[in-house]
């Protein structure tokens, strides 16, 4: 999406807060014994009380053969992204580490974030990959600049990850937001400074970094929608959606 307006800019600054209230909920009610659809069931709950939509709910990505079931994609440990919360409740256990993807559609303006949350105390390996993982979304947040690319952004996620010793998973990334949950361009987590399409004034984008502690490839599951690593490794997921302004990247889910 391109911010043509003020009201529009205003709009999506207060669909950000939104998103970061709710997703800040969640992160507090995230504990042992805390079922996936419980926080699905919290997060549907906290947008529509805010007079806001769920866009995942109902939403059928390209490629997939059924609509997303949930509000809330929740992925444990090994898996990547898109984990469905509700077709089978899962109890979470003391060391996990948690995806939480979200978005919603406020006054017609979709934003998109996710945050991955440890639940209660995890390993000295999984608190680096999160930690890892979180300093390549400010990477590439950091990288992104009216008049460059799109590979700087992808280069900067990159090198942050692999620097810390991890790997990237290739087959997923970031994307334009806004107007539709996945608009153009596509932002990989890899790549090289100046390649890509050029960043304008405006534009609305969800940078999404994605870490995984082992070889990085994934396989789909039967749901249609979850992946996970191949190797069974952990995974961790951070997102923000940002409006590039002449001095730099917005963050608009902070």
């Amino acid at each position: 999406m391109i911010i043509t307006s003020d009201k529009e800019r205003e709009d999506l600054i207060e669909g950000g807060k939104r998103l970061a209230a709710v997703l800040e909920a969640l992160r507090a009610k995230t504990a042992p014994g805390v079922t996936t659809e419980e926080l699905d069931a919290l997060a549907e709950q906290l947008i529509r009380d805010g007079g806001d939509t769920p866009c995942f709910l109902g939403y059928t990505p390209e490629g997939a053969n059924r609509p997303y079931p949930a509000t809330l994609c929740v992925s444990i440990n090994d898996e990547v992204v898109h984990g469905i919360p509700n077709e089978e409740a899962r109890a979470l256990k003391e060391g996990d580490i948690v995806g939480l993807d979200l978005g919603l559609t406020h006054n017609g303006i979709i934003v998109d974030a996710a945050i991955t949350v440890p639940v209660g105390a995890i390993s000295e390996e999984s608190k680096k990959l999160l930690r890892a993982t979180e300093a390549a979304l400010a990477a590439g947040i950091a990288a992104a600049k009216v008049g460059g690319h799109v590979g700087d952004i992808s280069s900067a996620i990159q090198k942050e990850i692999e620097g810390a010793g991890f790997k990237v998973v290739k087959e997923l990334g970031g994307h334009g937001v806004g107007e539709l949950v996945h608009e153009e361009p596509f932002i990989p987590n890899y790549g090289k400074a100046g390649e890509g399409e050029e960043l304008s004034e405006r534009m609305v984008l969800a940078l999404e970094p994605i870490a995984s502690a082992g070889k990085a490839a994934v396989v789909l599951a039967a749901d249609g929608y979850t992946f996970r690593t191949k190797d069974g490794s952990r995974s961790a997921h951070f997102e923000h959606t940002i409006l590039l302004e002449k001095d730099g990247a917005r963050i608009i889910t902070a």
